[in-house]
């Protein structure tokens, strides 16, 4: 599953640590799930769509989804 968290935290100027203390997770949390090395669960999930004010299908994406956009002309 491929996602939008490192823009998303980016544009709000947050930290890998800073986001993970606003969701009770640890930054290792988050940077494995920045880099694609693990899926949230679902309620992490919800819980980062809600945190950033985005649907979840904003946030997190099919891996499919993405290939298909990045072909595009």
């Amino acid at each position: 599953m491929k996602n939008r968290l490192r823009v998303l935290r980016a544009e709000r100027d947050w930290s890998q640590a800073e986001l993970a203390e606003r969701l009770g997770v640890s930054r290792q949390t988050i940077n494995s799930i920045e880099t694609e090395k693990y899926d949230p669960s679902l309620p992490l999930a919800f819980a980062l769509a809600r945190l950033f004010e985005r649907r979840i299908e904003d946030v997190f994406f099919p891996l499919e989804a993405h290939e298909q956009t990045e072909r595009k002309p």
